[in-house]
């Protein structure tokens, strides 16, 4: 069964998803396993020379909630599981 756990957990790491925002001008790539892969930003969208750094400051941004989320679901299946771990549930 942990083996299976462990699978299951590369899959997810492997596997992305794409959404799109204001009609394809930000587009988001995330990992099944709760992490974003990029965003891009279309540079006609805003000033070109600032496109890559704010980029980077969306991703830092979305990751650090990320974490923060993972982090809260973890603390509360704690909760839910009276502190006992269930591998690959969080």
């Amino acid at each position: 069964m942990q083996q299976q756990m462990e699978d299951i957990q590369s899959q997810l790491a492997a596997r992305t998803v794409e959404a799109t925002s204001g009609g394809g001008a930000v587009k988001v790539v995330a990992k099944c396993d709760g992490s974003l892969a990029s965003i891009r930003i279309d540079p006609q969208a805003l000033n070109p020379a600032d496109a890559q750094l704010v980029e980077d400051m969306v991703m830092t941004a979305a990751n650090q909630a990320l974490a923060q989320a993972r982090q809260i679901a973890n603390d509360e299946m704690g909760k839910a599981t009276s502190g006992f771990r269930v591998p690959g549930l969080m």
